[in-house]
């Protein structure tokens, strides 16, 4: 935190951070949008991106000026890599003049072949703001069928998937219900269709929090990164968190000795073209004119 103020840096967290990164040492702590937003809006001199490569890139998409570092550059996502650039430009020739709707968890390259960027926060309203009766969406594939299924648009969807909510399934579900009488049980909506249809509600690591906060449930389970119900019960006392322990193993590279190394000599920093910054900053920018 000292460290910090000397560098003029400022440290931005994701939802699934530890919660001595969370709570301790984070600037600002978000979903993916709110991150977007805090990057352009910083007077720092460096930012830190305690998340993933993808979040990094977008946080220097939007500051280009600023110095962003990743504490390890191996914090990827299996999402981003399930996707390049060269798929979406093939999909764009399979399907010419369908809009391009690109999830956040993206590279760069794809953010700059995509029309608008979303997050799971407001994929189902920017969808809708296009007016279309078709979007490629990638590449999240459970997430597309949630978008499907909250609107009639016609989704081409990538068989992406994430890691940590693929493992989810609606037989834990069902157990943890039987175990906790009266759990209120909340998803993220790139878990599979049965794990959300069996859930009482589905929404975004924003969402999730303000559902929680709003309703004050005795009992709950956030079928999620298992660090969110950490950092969320801090704030949450009365709460009882049912803890679903699926990490996942790209944020938990991103540790306290790491972010400290990377600030001190100023490692793991986020070098892109300005071809590929400016095209892709478009898409994001979009995104974060829709808002929630």
């Amino acid at each position: 935190n000292k460290l910090k103020k000397e560098k003029n840096a400022v440290i931005l967290a994701h939802n699934y951070q530890t919660p001595e990164i969370y709570h301790g040492i984070a600037d600002f702590s978000a979903d993916p949008l709110a991150l977007a937003v805090e990057a352009s809006k910083t007077s720092a001199d460096i930012i830190v991106m305690a998340g993933v490569h993808f979040m990094a890139e977008t946080a220097k998409l939007m500051s280009p000026d600023k110095k962003v570092l990743l504490p390890d550059m191996k914090a990827g996502c299996s999402l981003s890599s399930s996707i390049t650039g060269k798929d979406v430009r093939l999909l764009k020739e399979k399907y010419p003049g369908v809009p391009v709707v690109s999830y956040v968890n993206t590279s760069a390259e794809v953010k700059a072949e995509t029309d608008v960027c979303c997050t799971s926060a407001n994929a189902v309203k920017i969808v809708k703001s296009l007016g279309v009766k078709k979007v490629i969406f990638l590449p999240d594939d459970y997430l597309a069928k949630y978008v499907a299924s909250q609107t009639d648009v016609e989704i081409v969807a990538w068989k992406g998937i994430c890691m940590v909510h693929d493992q989810f399934n609606e037989k834990e579900i069902n157990d943890i219900r039987d175990k906790n009488p009266g759990i209120k049980i909340i998803a993220h909506p790139e878990c599979p269709p049965e794990v959300i249809n069996a859930s009482d509600f589905a929404g975004s690591t924003s969402g999730m929090i303000n559902y929680v906060k709003d309703n004050q449930p005795s009992k709950v389970m956030m079928v999620t990164e298992c660090s969110m119900s950490d950092n969320i019960q801090v704030e949450n006392p009365n709460v009882e968190f049912i803890k679903p322990c699926n990490l996942c193993p790209h944020m938990k590279r991103i540790t306290l000795p790491k972010i400290l190394d990377c600030l001190e000599k100023e490692t793991g920093e986020i070098i892109m073209d300005k071809n590929t910054i400016d095209k892709a900053r478009l898409s994001v920018e979009k995104m974060v004119a829709i808002g929630r």
